[in-house]
């Protein structure tokens, strides 16, 4: 796997065993073609498997940067993945949804990548609305297979646009607490 743009395009990272679905290199470079440059923005990355969207915003100029993964057998690809970051990227290894119950301060930048069978991505996603990581400018986005629609509002979210890449879709949201 590599990144796709920045200051580390076309560096290569591992890819940890067992059970992940990387975000494709065509979706990955969509959506930060979207965000543009993200000198000085915080951004958080939330189920991070390997790192790769953590990298992907560092090497657009993100700083800070934290990554949140709860799968142990990912840890040591995770940590090596994120040592060729030009800054720290901060790793937790702890269940997203505790993570978000903990948060004390917001982000501008929330990318959620959960597993596509993980049956609770709304519920999260509102959960991770209602709590301090979400400030009233922040931008929120959800990677999702395409059969999981959510037409209901989300308190503290307001829906900007979707796009598809093939049986992936990716939603962004702006923050708005006020």
């Amino acid at each position: 796997m590599r990144i796709t743009g920045g200051s580390l395009c076309g560096r290569q990272i591992e890819v940890p065993e067992g059970r992940i679905r990387p975000a494709m290199d065509r979706m990955r470079e969509s959506v930060f073609a979207v965000l543009g440059d993200l000198s000085g923005k915080s951004f958080l990355d939330l189920f991070s498997g390997s790192g790769i969207i953590a990298l992907e915003a560092v090497s657009r100029g993100a700083d800070p940067v934290e990554a949140v993964e709860m799968d142990s057998l990912k840890r040591k690809v995770l940590l090596k993945n994120v040592s060729i970051s030009p800054v720290f990227i901060r790793c937790r290894f702890m269940a997203v949804e505790l993570y978000v119950k903990r948060a004390k301060s917001g982000f501008d930048l929330i990318f959620c990548d959960p597993p596509f069978p993980y049956r609770y991505k709304r519920e999260l996603l509102g959960e991770i609305a209602a709590s301090p990581l979400v400030k009233d400018t922040s931008l929120v986005i959800l990677h999702r297979p395409r059969e999981d629609e959510y037409r209901e509002a989300i308190p503290f979210l307001v829906y900007r646009e979707s796009r598809e890449y093939g049986r992936s879709v990716v939603d962004f949201f702006i923050g708005s607490k006020s």
